[in-house]
């Protein structure tokens, strides 16, 4: 009977986590079909229904969404538990399913990972890439990764560097408008502006400098961005003035495809952090990854280039 039960929360939380039945017998090495005669028996069971089916989409019942949300966390740390005990106390194995923010990930994260792959054979890493901020534990993640994270309940958050926000444009730009000499200046200029992605509005342009002056600039938009790679792009065609974080300008700015403007100001944001649950026993899977992320990024001097002013 409870190997049974193991085996049917093992297919339902897989189902839920990864929204098919397809996706969960790849997760499990079972087929779709097994899975799906899992979830059957446990719904069976338990005398509800955990999904509504259909050709296209599967989606938890109100049922099945609180089932999940009150098992999913503790049926992974007896299986973490569980692993720990057969393969040696704190030996990292496994799956580790990572979310990680486009530029991010791709340009500073994964130049990190070699080293860490060769350290750790047991581990296989799931990455997932997408500026938009995941619910570690409802989706199923193990650790994230990104900038502007807001902390939430049941989370802890290690901060990889600061990051400072900086005023650029092409050299394009610059041969058909004088540069500004002041943040005045930027009123006559063509503002490329982003929306945010968690409300919708744009964000203002808000300068400091290091004397400690702080002001709202105005510029003339000609275009609204949600993402901040596709706006340093516009800017590097010459399409206006950007604010951009320096994660993503600085390796145009390094081959000289932008210009920093008004070097003396800066906007600052969040934090870039990693982040994983708090739960009491954290995989040794997820402990080492963290370890390593954080020990080698600092390591590569992008915390520091990130937090600079460049002025």
């Amino acid at each position: 009977m409870l190997t049974e039960l193991s085996s049917y929360l093992d297919a339902f939380i897989a189902a839920a986590s990864e929204g098919s039945f397809s996706a969960a017998a790849r997760k499990l090495g079972q087929t779709p079909a097994a899975v799906s005669k899992s979830v059957a028996r446990l719904e069976s069971q338990l005398g509800v229904r955990l999904f509504q089916r259909s050709t296209r989409s599967l989606a938890l019942t109100t049922d099945g969404d609180r089932l999940y949300a009150q098992v999913r966390l503790p049926w992974t740390e007896i299986g973490d538990a569980l692993t720990a005990l057969r393969q040696g106390a704190g030996k990292p194995a496994g799956t580790l399913k990572v979310s990680m923010a486009h530029t991010v990930g791709r340009n500073y994260v994964l130049p990190l990972l070699d080293d860490f792959i060769e350290r750790y054979p047991d581990v296989v890493l799931d990455l997932h890439f997408d500026n938009r901020q995941v619910d570690l534990i409802a989706q199923g993640y193990d650790v994230g990764i990104g900038g502007g994270i807001e902390l939430t309940e049941g989370l802890i958050a290690r901060e990889l560097s600061r990051v400072h926000i900086v005023l650029a444009t092409a050299p394009a730009y610059l041969e058909r408008h004088a540069a500004p000499a002041t943040p005045a200046d930027l009123a006559r200029h063509r503002g490329l502006l982003r929306r945010s992605l968690a409300t919708g509005r744009l964000q203002p342009w808000t300068l400091k400098n290091r004397a400690g002056d702080e002001l709202v600039a105005t510029v003339r938009p000609v275009a609204v961005f949600d993402d901040p790679e596709a706006m340093t792009s516009a800017a590097a065609r010459g399409l206006g003035i950007a604010l951009l974080p320096l994660p993503h300008a600085l390796p145009c700015l390094d081959s000289g495809e932008l210009v920093r403007l008004l070097p003396d100001w800066y906007a600052e944001t969040r934090p870039l952090t990693i982040y994983y649950s708090s739960r009491k026993l954290v995989p040794a899977k997820v402990r080492v990854f963290v370890e390593h992320v954080v020990e080698r990024f600092r390591a590569s001097g992008n915390a520091a280039r990130f937090g600079q002013e460049l002025g």
